[in-house]
């Protein structure tokens, strides 16, 4: 892959991530003093672990400082190289889904509404963005052109493609609301959704340069840096969260890098932590009105660990070394199987 400014691979992912890390360390000062002044503390549930009380009023909505530095990294270099609509949309999904986070953060925080949207509001937010993204890539994938099966699925590790055509409006929508909820349900550990999720999106940066595709490789790594720069201040102890805001984003990020590379199959494998999480809350909500019972004991599954001993710093840790084994399994299979 060689990227329309004429540099090399290496060259442009260090360019990238320097910038976007620099970006982020240099807006994170700024930033956090001011949501402090503005009194945008997170609320912690009461009925989650004691040990999280003392983080009341930690400055919240934090995914401003690394979405802002997501976009100034990255449009520069990706308005410069060919099909940067790739680029746009997937700008588009990071952002749509900040937007409805922050609106969920402000209801919570300025409105003093500890839950913030309600779930059919956010469902119905979610859905409405989905259904964008979708008139969104008909527009620069068939209308403008260049329509490369972009409505098919690849089966990971086979040269099965199977194309769905109009059926692929649904399977979009649920990728993108799937993702964006497990991040969201990931993000109750200083620095575990932050870290991971940089992780995952440095996965897809490998795949872009695998696929030559210069601006999935720009995004990811623009991603990647401005979180990284965000763990600086986001883990243990957290001087503040990114709340949904972030949360919400960096799963439509995702959705949306698994659309443009054709990996929608691989996203449960290289998001794998965002799955376990999920499915923990799942399977403690289904034993509980079945049978009474819970099955952890207390879901999402990190709060689980915490309650069995294993200090928070452990437990982010081993999900960061779990994500990272994940995320090398799907980036195995779909370079080196294929």
């Amino acid at each position: 892959m060689i990227s329309s400014t004429g540099l090399s691979p290496h060259a442009l992912i260090l360019l990238v991530l320097a910038v976007a890390f620099g970006l982020g360390v240099i807006l994170a000062p700024f930033v956090i003093p001011i949501l402090r002044r503005l009194k945008f503390g997170q609320s912690i549930r009461t009925e989650g672990p004691e040990s999280h009380q003392k983080k009341t009023g930690t400055p919240t909505m934090g995914g401003v400082i690394f979405l802002t530095a997501t976009v100034l990294a990255a449009v520069p270099l990706g308005s410069l190289q060919r099909g940067r609509s790739d680029l746009f949309f997937l700008l588009f999904a990071l952002l749509g889904y900040g937007i409805l986070g922050f609106l969920d953060d402000y209801i919570k925080v300025v409105m003093k509404r500890n839950l913030g949207l309600t779930a059919k509001q956010k469902l119905l937010g979610q859905l409405f963005i989905g259904l964008v993204l979708f008139w969104v890539l008909w527009q620069v994938r068939v209308v403008g052109g260049t329509y490369d099966a972009i409505f098919s699925i690849k089966v990971p590790a086979t040269d099965i493609v199977l194309e769905l055509n109009w059926l692929y409006l649904p399977l979009l929508v649920l990728i993108m609301i799937a993702a964006s909820n497990a991040v969201n349900l990931t993000d109750g550990l200083d620095g575990l959704a932050s870290g991971t999720a940089a992780i995952a999106y440095g996965a897809y940066a490998v795949i872009g340069i695998v696929q030559g595709n210069a601006n999935v490789v720009i995004f990811s790594v623009a991603v990647a840096g401005t979180l990284l720069a965000f763990l600086v201040f986001n883990a243990h102890p957290a001087k503040v969260f990114m709340g949904d805001t972030g949360s919400l984003a960096l799963g439509g990020g995702l959705a949306g890098l698994a659309v443009i590379t054709k990996t929608e199959l691989l996203l449960p494998i290289i998001g794998g932590v965002f799955v376990i999480e999920t499915l923990s809350v799942l399977i403690q909500v289904i034993s509980f009105k079945t049978r009474g019972k819970r099955i952890f004991r207390m879901s999402p599954i990190h709060h689980h660990f915490e309650l069995v001993g294993w200090s928070e710093w452990r437990v982010v840790t081993t999900f960061w070394l779990t994500g990272f084994l994940l995320a090398g399994l799907g980036i195995f299979l779909e370079v080196f199987l294929q």
